[in-house]
């Protein structure tokens, strides 16, 4: 049987990303490797403690120029949730399911709000033209220098990873529980 061809590009042709690797995720521009830094609540810190805190920052990216940092919520947006529990009590009738949506909405402002400052930092180190062997040696490397100024850092693996992408698109908090391949799950077990 012919399969029809594709007319439009796959969502992961149109990131870039060609495949999860040992070490990171390889994209059409190299290997990135992502590491999640443990947020300070400058809050409750001195000036003085947050101006060595920004020097140690401007260290660390003196010392990898090529970091990329980004800053995302660690949790997902309520907001299409709460609208449409918002237009459907306005479209509701009856008073008691009116006033069940609204109690609905306003656990959800709740739940955003506790979870507000659950914000997640990463820096990506992208890895062009390097073997294996190569990206290893040069994970570890930005591993000890962003522990050695001080900042709490962590590699993240293939779920957290998944997770992180599946948070900034929206897409699900549980994306580290989604399959690599869409639809996959399905195949699980069966014989090739």
């Amino acid at each position: 049987m012919k399969q029809k061809k594709r007319k439009g590009r796959s969502v992961r042709q149109l990131l870039g990303i060609q495949s999860f690797t040992k070490y990171g995720l390889l994209t059409e521009e190299g290997e990135l490797l992502f590491y999640r830094v443990a947020p300070t609540n400058i809050s409750v810190l001195s000036a003085d403690n947050i101006g060595i805190k920004i020097y140690h920052l401007k260290m660390l990216l003196s010392a990898i120029p090529d970091l990329e940092i980004i800053c995302t919520d660690s949790c997902e947006c309520f907001d299409d949730n709460k609208a449409y529990l918002y237009r459907r009590a306005m479209e509701e009738a009856n008073p008691d399911v009116r006033s069940l949506l609204l109690k609905d909405r306003e656990m959800l402002t709740g739940m955003q709000a506790e979870m507000s400052n659950a914000r997640q930092f990463v820096l990506v180190k992208r890895c062009r033209g390097l073997k294996p062997e190569q990206v290893f040696v040069d994970m570890n490397r930005v591993l000890k220098a962003i522990s050695e100024q001080g900042f709490e850092v962590q590699r993240m693996g293939k779920a957290d990873i998944k997770r992180l992408i599946a948070i900034y698109f929206g897409a699900s908090m549980d994306g580290d529980l989604m399959p690599d391949v869409d639809g996959g799950q399905f195949f699980e077990g069966v014989d090739e």
